[in-house]
Formats: C-alpha cells, sequence, structure tokens
C-alpha cells in the first residue's frame, strides 16, 4: 500500500508554482522529494518531513519521487475564504477548493444554467505530453488564440505536478489551467468534465479547449484497463455540451510495443468504442510505410467519426520552437517525432476551425 519514512530536508533543489522539490535524508540514504506547498506548507532546510515514497521504490518515471505528506514541527496555517468543493475525498490528504460551480462561487449563476460551448474546438488527448506540441501546432496557425487546459484526473492528481503547465501559464499559452474531478490545483476547480468545459469557455473566455488527463498514465496493457479511456468521455462531453471535438491520435513510431507502435489501441478504444458524439481525427500527412500504417489504423475510426488529412509542413520547426521540453515516455522530439507531429497535427487542426 504505502511505505512510509521520516526524513529532513537537506537542500531545496528548484520550485514552479505550488511545488518545490527537495533532497532528503531518509535511512536508506539521500532521496529527490516534492512537496505542495499549498497543502502542506513549504519545507525549509532542516525540517523534519513525513513522506510517502511508494513511487520512489517502484521507480515510475513520472512520479519517480518521494512525496511530502506532512511537516509534522510546522504545520501551515488553516485555510480561510469560502470552498466546499472536497477533492482527493476520504484519502488521507483530502481538500477542500473552492468550485466555479459551487453556490459560494462568484461564476455560480453564469454556471448553473450555462448549457453550450458554442461551437468551440476541444481538443482532446491521452497524455498530458499531448499539451505542449498540440499548442505549438495551434499557435503556428492562430497566434491571438486564446487557450483553456481543462486537466482529468486518469494521472496527477495535483496540477502543481506539471512543470509544462506552470511555464506555458506563465508565458500566456495558457489562459489558465481548470481541474476537474478529483483533480486539483488549478486556476479554476470544477466537479466533472462537463463543467470544466463551460468553464474554460464562460469563466476563462477561452476560443479553444485543450483536455488531457495530468502527468502520469495507467496502463495495464489490455483493452479497457487504462487512464486515457477518459479521453473517448472528454469527446462524449464535448459533443453534448455543443463543442466541436478534435480527437488527437496517440501515434508512435518510437514506442516497439505493438499495441502503442502507429496508432496506440489507447486511441482505437477510447475513440473507437468510448467516443460515441462524433468528433474530427486529425490524421498527420507521415511518409513512407509507417504512415501507410497509421492511415490504415486510423480507418478504423471512420465508422463514426471524420478523418481529416493534416500536412505537417512547418511544423517540425514549430516544435523545434516549442517554450518547454518536449518529451513522451521518456523520449524526446527527434527519438519520437511522429508522437509530437501527430498531437501538433490536431492543433493546426483545431486553428483552421476558428471563424
Amino acid at each position: 500500500m504505502i511505505r512510509w519514512r521520516k526524513g529532513e530536508v537537506v537542500r531545496i533543489r528548484r520550485e514552479w508554482p505550488g511545488a518545490v522539490e527537495l533532497d532528503v535524508t531518509v535511512p536508506e540514504g539521500e532521496c529527490r522529494a516534492l512537496a505542495y506547498p499549498p497543502l502542506v506548507g513549504r519545507p525549509e532546510p532542516g525540517d523534519e518531513v513525513l513522506l510517502n515514497t511508494t513511487a520512489l521504490a517502484m521507480g515510475l518515471g513520472t512520479g519517480g519521487y518521494a512525496m511530502v505528506v506532512a511537516v509534522p514541527n510546522r504545520l501551515p496555517e488553516d485555510p480561510v475564504g469560502p470552498g466546499h468543493l472536497v477533492k482527493a475525498r476520504y484519502t488521507p490528504l483530502q481538500a477542500t477548493v473552492l468550485g466555479a460551480d459551487e453556490q459560494d462561487s462568484p461564476h455560480h449563476g453564469e454556471l448553473r444554467e450555462a448549457d453550450s460551448l458554442d461551437g468551440m474546438p476541444v481538443i482532446v488527448a491521452d497524455l498530458h505530453s499531448a499539451l505542449p506540441p498540440i499548442l505549438c501546432g495551434l499557435y503556428d496557425r492562430a497566434p491571438g488564440v486564446r487557450v483553456a487546459y481543462v486537466m482529468l484526473d486518469g494521472g496527477a492528481l495535483p496540477a502543481w505536478f506539471s512543470m509544462a503547465a506552470a511555464r506555458l501559464r506563465e508565458i500566456g499559452w495558457l489562459a489558465g489551467v481548470v481541474t476537474a474531478g478529483q483533480s486539483f490545483g488549478g486556476d479554476v476547480e470544477v466537479a466533472t468534465t462537463h463543467t470544466g468545459l463551460l468553464a474554460a469557455r464562460h469563466v476563462l473566455g477561452a476560443d479553444v479547449a485543450v483536455v488531457t488527463q495530468g502527468p502520469g498514465n495507467l496502463g495495464t496493457g489490455t483493452r479497457w484497463g487504462f487512464s486515457g479511456v477518459s479521453a473517448g468521455e472528454a469527446v462524449n462531453a464535448a459533443g453534448v455540451l455543443l463543442g466541436r471535438p478534435v480527437a488527437a491520435l496517440r501515434v508512435s513510431e518510437g514506442d516497439r510495443r505493438e499495441r502503442h507502435y502507429g496508432v496506440s489501441h489507447h486511441s482505437l478504444t477510447a475513440y473507437g468504442r468510448v467516443a460515441l458524439s462524433p468528433a474530427d481525427v486529425p490524421v498527420p500527412e507521415l511518409p513512407g510505410e509507417f504512415g501507410e500504417r497509421v492511415r490504415d489504423q486510423a480507418e478504423l475510426l471512420a465508422v463514426r467519426h471524420r478523418l481529416v488529412p493534416v500536412p505537417l509542413d512547418g511544423l517540425h520547426e514549430a516544435l523545434r520552437r516549442s517554450p518547454v521540453r518536449l518529451s513522451t515516455m521518456g523520449r524526446g522530439l527527434e527519438e519520437d517525432l511522429a508522437y509530437f507531429l501527430t498531437s501538433a497535427a490536431a492543433g493546426r487542426l483545431a486553428a483552421s476551425l476558428l471563424s
């Protein structure tokens, strides 16, 4: 279940909005740890900390930190102000936040009757790593567009874990982060994916929304046992709210696992079986036999969705100009170019849908 350790903070390595990375000594030696000051306060060198070392012991890539659960000798102040929406419910770290859709929110009146996205393009992707390349493709064609990121709760729950989202917010590539369901820590908190999309449109004034799970991804190697099935559910939410769903394919030439090589089975299941609302599916015009493989696999989605060929001219250069590091499953831009080009193609298609 949980591996518990007590440790002492040695040094602060770096920090970004909502998160502090630390070096901590534990009985086994020194390890890397992560604290979320809004939850546990800000640890300082010399502080004793209580740690959950489970992810570290498992060697997880994205979540390979010891997590600070508490700073016992210097607890943070009690929260003040309104907020009755509980996230990470019935866990030891459940927290109350002010939901945009709850009664105490200044946005409650607007969201109470909100029922339409007014045709707003909604780009849905499986992995969090698709967010930066999608924006690269979008801003390459629509530099003045206003974008909101709706984060689902299939991966990391705290939005603070994402250095990419923090940086994209800082430079204005994101108008804001909306945390839906059990995820939390965004600029706007909401109860569901549906109110997340409505808040992106009516609270943040977005022209386009991008929907992915937070960093990290749960997969079991089975047809249905992966957290990205939520991508199909997000397509349905966008459709029922009168948005324009754009279903970004997860494509890889660098992943040699058969189920993920070419178009991932995650996309084929989420969009082919879970998504009942029709969506535009951008199909990248990749060259050679691999490109033919991707196009053939994408044809399986044509029963319900509209396949849209997307040329890739200029997208490699746009990706090279990314303001944040591009990485997926430990592979960078040149190590899995097809993945990033396919994500950027979804941004390019969404730009063409803006009136």
